[in-house]
């Protein structure tokens, strides 16, 4: 039954009084902030705001299903979730079915906060997430839209920011506008910060919120009144199904929660928090957990099909929970030991089939550290780095597939070790090869800085470096700001030869693995300046013998001769680890 509603302000009041809630079967919110900021500059405009969805659930049901409120201070760390309800009990609800990321971006805007990570910012940092709120420039001069179609400057600020001096903007709290009111109060808040002749403009601005938030009747809606909620989840399958909306994995995990006896959607994502707070940090999602819940529960194929996610199997998945979750946390656990996080790993989804080994041989955390293991923990390392350096992407295309395929070989072949070679030819079968042929080789030691294989190649080639324990940094042998044209050419370098030497110091053979207080130590220095005066000459041997560094010239004028000595070590260690022949069998683990 369709019918309209009442306005923004009545309708956040209903949210913050939990009279509208989330069904468990919706996901969470997944709006960016400059989507927040369009959909209050196209209310300001006059779109059309859309209709929305709702559920009705009787008094007498409301006890039966479990619910959740809304996100209002968004912390991408802390409090990224909806948070979950009481039980209701004789409560009459309305369940919000389709319209819950608009609902949420304007309880956010008028009610909330939003506090996002800053780029280059450990998750562990307490200042990587500062409070911003939504505020509008009264005085941003657009007659017409941008480019953008947008015509208001909607932001999303802290306090800080928005109090800054800057005469041509006037940032308004957003959320201030539920409670003022129209006319006098307006002026008075505008005399206090503008002149006369700027007053006029910001006041028409402000104004105009003012109305689209409290008197202009912008909500309607359909409403189901069915209590059966077979018929809900259908009806909103087929509101979500086109994938535009919502993401195939999201729905999949809707069917799960609505068949799981347990709270599927919580445990579900606390596991993904747990998971991704390990070590210095992943960014491990949902999706992976519903794979991983499949493959490690031993759930048919791997394959995200709505017939994998039904009440039988979700009963098995349910059951097995405990042991998916406990192998999941300590492969994570794994990873990390071996110096990996979300900057570092290539494929999240190589976590999986470490996740079913450990799970297949009842393994706890002992397997982390305990001596008998280092064998196996390095077969496991070694595969997963080849796995990782495959340009061609061994995670990528038929991942389904291959993880059924993985799963099988270590069912079969691992209960006693990790069957890296059973694995190696199982995997060459399936196009899917761990061997690496000559073009392969040369395309490894030319790698550039930022590819994100650059960390498991460089581990691979100097496991000494301790990446469990320390901070490390990729460095740049010889630093990367002596390579400008001006210092090049300073130096006696030719002018022809300047822009190879520009590109040869993001190369790998000009790249290494330096502990971080080692590499702050150093900073521009010229490596053979800096290791004169941190080493003695036995270190400083040792240290170029490690690193295959050679002979360190002190001028750039030799960085040619390094460079080329350096990339043919380089690829001869490469050739010793990575057997280059299809018909050679992969070398033994480094313990």
């Amino acid at each position: 039954m369709y019918q309209t509603g009442g306005t923004i302000k009545e309708t956040l009041e209903a949210v913050q009084q939990t009279k509208y809630v989330l069904p468990a079967i919706q996901r969470e919110f997944v709006w960016k902030p400059e989507q927040i900021a369009r959909l209050f500059d196209s209310l300001m405009q006059g779109y059309p705001f859309g209709t929305f969805l709702y559920w009705k659930v009787d008094a007498a049901n409301s006890d039966k299903y479990k619910f959740y409120s809304f996100v209002c201070n968004y912390h991408e760390r802390d409090d990224p979730h909806c948070p979950q309800l009481p039980v209701f009990h004789g409560t009459e609800l309305t369940a919000v079915l389709d319209g819950q990321q608009r609902l949420t971006a304007l309880n956010i805007g008028l009610c909330g906060s939003m506090a996002w990570r800053l780029p280059y910012k450990w998750k562990s940092n307490p200042n990587a997430y500062p409070e911003r709120r939504l505020y509008l420039d009264l005085l941003a001069d657009r007659d017409d839209a941008d480019e953008t179609g947008e015509k208001f400057r909607f932001e999303f600020l802290t306090e800080e920011r928005a109090a800054s001096k800057n005469e041509d903007e006037c940032w308004f709290k957003v959320s201030d506008i539920l409670g003022m009111e129209s006319g006098p109060p307006m002026l008075d808040w505008l005399s206090d910060r503008l002149p006369q002749k700027k007053s006029t403009q910001a006041f028409k601005v402000l104004h105009h919120l003012h109305r689209v938030v409290h008197d202009q009747h912008l909500i309607s809606y359909y409403e189901e009144k069915s209590q059966n909620l077979e018929k809900v989840l259908n009806i909103f399958i087929r509101m979500n199904s086109g994938g535009t909306v919502l993401s195939y994995s999201d729905l999949l995990l809707s069917i799960a929660v609505a068949q799981w006896s347990g709270d599927a959607r919580k445990e579900i994502h606390d596991l993904v928090d747990e998971l991704n707070a390990t070590g210095e940090g992943f960014a491990f999602s949902k999706d992976l957990v519903l794979k991983a819940g499949l493959m490690l529960a031993d759930i048919g194929s791997v394959n995200f099909q709505v017939q994998n996610f039904n009440r039988e199997n979700m009963e098995i998945l349910e059951r097995r929970w405990p042991d998916v979750k406990r192998s999941l946390k300590l492969a994570a656990q794994l990873l990390a030991a071996f110096g990996f996080n979300e900057k570092t790993l290539r494929a999240d989804s190589s976590v999986l089939p470490l996740a079913y080994y450990l799970r297949h041989r009842k393994l706890d955390e002992k397997y982390l550290s305990h001596s008998k293991y280092d064998e196996d923990r390095a077969a496991i390392r070694t595969w997963l780095i080849r796995s990782l350096l495959k340009a061609s992407g061994i995670w990528g295309s038929g991942l389904s597939t291959l993880l059924t395929a993985i799963r099988d070989t270590i069912k079969t072949h691992g209960s006693e070790s990790f069957p890296a070679r059973k694995l190696y030819e199982d995997m060459a079968k399936r196009g899917k090869s761990l061997h690496f042929a000559e073009e392969e080789i040369d395309e490894l030691v030319e790698m550039r800085y930022g590819d994100k294989r650059l960390f498991s190649l460089l581990t691979l080639l100097f496991p000494f470096v301790d990446v469990t324990h320390h901070h490390f940094h990729v460095d740049h042998v010889f630093p990367k700001s002596r390579f400008t044209n001006a210092k090049l050419k300073k130096e006696g370098v030719l002018e022809e030869d300047v822009d190879e030497f520009k590109e040869m110091a993001d190369s790998l053979p000009n790249l290494q693995l330096l502990e971080g207080a080692e590499n702050v130590e150093k900073q521009a220095s010229m490596p053979s300046t800096w290791m004169d005066g941190a080493m003695s000459a036995p270190a400083r041997t040792n240290y170029c013998d490690n690193h295959l560094l050679g002979v360190v010239p002190e001028t750039l004028t030799d960085f040619r001769t390094f460079y080329d000595a350096r990339r043919d070590a380089l690829r001869s260690r490469i050739v010793q680890l990575l057997a280059t022949r299809e018909t050679d069998a992969p070398p033994p683990a480094e313990v």
